[in-house]
């Protein structure tokens, strides 16, 4: 199992402390940096700051927007750069979510999987330089009636085929994932339940697509605080705003992807609670609410060799790649987090 570094938001005041994470990760010899966006700092000019400053570390979006941009677009972005950064680039897509969708981008969030499968068929054919043809539900190529033609990308990136993820939530995101993709970038996943909430419907959709999870990249991000194995409870209640945040208040009551998955897990009573509270106003109290056994099933907390243990329980359930996104209010926390992380996965032995 490799490591990964997840930088999260640009532009939330750490910006310095982000690069010195990134270089140093690249230095311990982590495998991959992710960067995010959402309504604020981009991905693309993030990733290429920390592939001037970095030398071995690939660099990936998670995840590019498919609301924010057209597939052509996106395709020029990633063949960018992987040039850019010497083969270093790994493409990670998602539809994002209705309220960022509609409200910011005012593309409207209707038919996810489709418009994710053309998006990804699209990128595919732009990137292999061929000329850009295509009719679909959701995009037409050239638009018919009018002067475009046929193009085909100019630039040429380092490798032929770039390695794409996509943030998948949903069991038939999931399996669509698992057909067309590379990988799959995951969060709230805990190791005791990931064949149910994930593995299953990936491993069906590359059966689909007549491929194994051979070479399948499974990549979910883990938030990483280290501390006394007899001070669980305080270091879980470090992640309660953010676990609240997203079981309660990501979407709307109807469409939120999180808590359905929190429901999957077997907290269905919790789920309903935090939401109840959250869209009340009360994010205390839906803090509150989010049971110690979710956060800590999804997240890395203790001592060195406590995080070992449960590195061993992702590494078991098929984890491929666990993205560490290291907790602290200063860059030195942060830095010693990324280096405990090394250290467990040795002392796992899966280094």
């Amino acid at each position: 199992m490799r490591l990964g570094i997840n930088l999260g938001y640009w532009g939330a005041g750490m910006d310095a402390d982000n690069l010195a994470v990134a270089r140093e990760a690249d230095r311990l010899g982590y495998s991959v940096c992710w960067a995010a966006e959402a309504y604020g700092s981009d991905a693309p000019t993030v990733l290429t700051w920390v592939a001037a400053h970095t030398e071995r570390i690939d660099v990936g979006s998670a995840i590019l927007q498919i609301p924010a941009r057209t597939p052509a677009m996106a395709a020029m972005t990633a063949a960018t750069l992987d040039l850019l950064s010497g083969g270093r680039f790994r493409l990670g897509l998602g539809v994002s979510g209705p309220q960022v969708s509609e409200g910011w981008y005012g593309v409207r969030f209707d038919k996810p999987l489709s418009r994710t499968r053309e998006y990804v068929e699209i990128v595919r054919k732009a990137m292999s330089r061929e000329r850009l043809t295509y009719e679909g539900e959701h995009w037409t190529l050239p638009l018919p009636g009018g002067p475009g033609k046929p193009l085909k990308l100019t630039v040429h990136s380092v490798r032929e085929r770039i390695p794409l993820y996509i943030a998948a939530i949903g069991p038939k995101n999931l399996e669509q994932t698992g057909e067309i993709a590379e990988g799959a970038l995951l969060i709230f996943a805990a190791p005791e339940c990931l064949e149910d909430t994930a593995l299953a419907p990936l491993r069906a959709g590359r059966e689909k697509a007549g491929q194994t999870m051979d070479g399948f990249d499974v990549c979910p991000t883990v938030p990483l605080v280290l501390g006394s194995d007899n001070g669980i409870d305080a270091l879980a209640d470090v992640f309660r705003p953010y676990t609240a945040l997203y079981v309660g208040g990501m979407g709307s009551r109807k469409q939120n992807f999180y808590n359905r998955l929190a429901q999957r897990m077997g907290y269905e009573k919790a789920a309903a609670e935090i939401q109840d509270k959250y869209l009340a106003g009360d994010k205390d109290g839906a803090a509150a609410a989010v049971p110690r056994e979710l956060i800590d099933s999804t997240t890395l907390l203790g001592s060195v060799e406590r995080i070992a243990d449960r590195m061993q329980a992702y590494a078991s359930a098929g984890v491929t790649t666990l993205s560490l996104a290291p907790a602290g209010s200063t860059r030195e926390e942060r830095i010693a987090a990324l280096r405990a992380g090394v250290d467990a996965l040795e002392h796992a032995g899966l280094a």
